[in-house]
């Protein structure tokens, strides 16, 4: 919903600021994460500044031994496509222990306990809002593992963090928080963020009930709304992303953007060298060197062979079609930094000149508004929401914003002509084809896809 200056952090161990004596370097100092944060006006996502956090080797089943018997409490939700919100008021409550919810979570026909009442097919679970110095409280060496003050706030770890744990369709409603912003660091599975700008506040139809103290949640179900009721909530301009820890897409993602970027910069700087604003997004600085281009291109593919190793690259079809996976659980680590709070953690809105907060590139990526219709607005609402997907060993797969645009994976690469072919059912009475009409075929999402694969292959033979 409409919330303050925001950044997401995500765990990867994508190509990025570059070695030093064989060493990893993150790309932001911690003074300039910080002011980064602190000067955004728009939602945006972290790169390379958590590779070496202990919480990123993190999974649901290790939490569970560390927690032991320790009881937790559950939100249960449906698994429906209503209109209305599930508030927390609406929702059950369980108490069990993260062994059992794992048990549930992986569909035992025979689950006793806790959640014996709840058919894993049509509910799902959420332990939302744990604070890590209640739930870990005798075992407090596990705040060390989260490392807030790399973003630049002396101090903070674990003990400022909250934990969330959920299965499929887990969800908050949407809300805004009325003070301070967000670190988010996903840990394991998948979470589809669903953003607003404060301005379309309005739109969103606010109320304060249920009353949380610094919440206002919005009347609508932001992914399945009721336009009849709330008309005006067509005007809202929604932002998604999807946060997933990525090890595995995230290289090949990164080959696809400068395939993409080549492309663009070349074929458009092309058509019309002296007004690049005429297509270049005001996000962007400036336009890139076709030679830049190419380095930018050869650091991709590199990083991606240096990770992978040139003898796991002739399966290729495995770095892509592990998506399929079977849908487990998401995790989650959250903190919120408040906009006026004392000592060391004072920091201030929107005093620091905007420029600076704008190095949007390889390792700081926007959250633009996006085209792509919530999944429940194509037939379903837990059928790709994205908030959780990892295999049966804990191994994450995920996908990963593009700077551009939300990448629109389908089933089947006949998906590449049938998106096409839809986009431009007004073009087929035409004959002009533009440069963009052009453009759009070249670097669909789909497309370029096929192309870093190939582009892979040859570079690993």
């Amino acid at each position: 919903m409409a919330a303050s200056p925001g950044a997401i952090t995500n765990a990867d161990s994508a190509f990025g600021g570059g070695e030093k004596e064989g060493k990893r370097v993150k790309p932001f100092t911690p003074e300039k994460a910080k002011e980064i944060i602190m000067c955004l006006q728009q939602p945006a996502v972290f790169y390379n500044m958590a590779f070496d956090w202990p919480a990123r080797h993190w999974t649901a089943e290790h939490l569970s031994e560390v927690l032991r018997g320790k009881q937790i409490r559950f939100r249960m939700g449906r698994k429906s496509t209503d209109t209305a919100p599930q508030f927390e008021t609406a929702c059950n409550y369980v108490e069990a222990t993260l062994e059992e919810f794992l048990s549930w979570n992986c569909d035992q026909s025979s689950i006793s306990g806790a959640f014996r009442d709840y058919d894993h097919s049509k509910f799902w679970a959420y332990a939302d809002y744990k604070y890590f110095v209640s739930l870990f409280e005798d075992k407090t060496d596990i705040f060390q593992d989260v490392i807030w003050s790399d973003f630049g706030f002396p101090g903070r770890n674990g003990r400022e963090s909250t934990l969330w744990i959920g299965s499929l369709g887990a969800h908050t409603p949407c809300h805004l928080d009325t003070y301070g912003c967000n670190l988010v660091f996903q840990v394991q599975g998948r979470k589809r963020w669903h953003l607003f700008p404060p301005e379309d506040t309005p739109f969103l139809y606010p109320t304060r009930i249920p009353y949380e103290e610094s919440s206002v949640f919005s009347k609508i179900n932001v992914v399945n709304p009721d336009l009849k009721r709330f008309p005006q909530f067509q005007k809202a301009r929604r932002h998604m992303v999807t946060l997933s820890p990525g090890q595995e897409e995230d290289h090949q993602a990164r080959v696809e953007e400068a395939i993409t970027r080549m492309l663009v910069c070349a074929l458009k700087t092309a058509e019309n060298p002296h007004n690049t604003r005429a297509w270049l997004n005001p996000t962007e600085l400036e336009e890139t060197s076709h030679e830049a281009n190419c380095h930018y291109l050869n650091g991709a593919v590199s990083a991606f062979l240096n990770h992978h190793g040139t003898s796991e690259v002739v399966g290729t079809q495995a770095l892509r079609t592990n998506r399929e996976c079977t849908v487990k659980e998401e995790l989650d680590v959250h903190s919120r930094v408040g906009v006026e709070q004392a000592a060391s953690h004072t920091v201030s809105s929107g005093t620091v000149k905007q420029e600076a907060a704008r190095p949007f590139g390889l390792d700081l990526v926007p959250v633009t508004p996006g085209s792509q219709e919530p999944s429940s607005e194509r037939g379903g609402i837990f059928e790709n929401d994205g908030e959780d997907f990892v295999s049966k060993n804990g191994k994450s797969f995920g996908k990963l914003p593009n700077t551009k645009r939300q990448r629109m994976m389908s089933e089947s690469e006949n998906a590449v002509v049938e998106q096409i072919a839809s986009d431009r059912t007004v073009a087929l009475s035409q004959t002009f084809v533009s440069t963009d009409d052009l453009l759009d075929c070249l670097v669909n999402p789909q497309v370029t896809r096929l192309v870093a694969q190939l582009l892979i292959q040859g570079r690993s033979m």
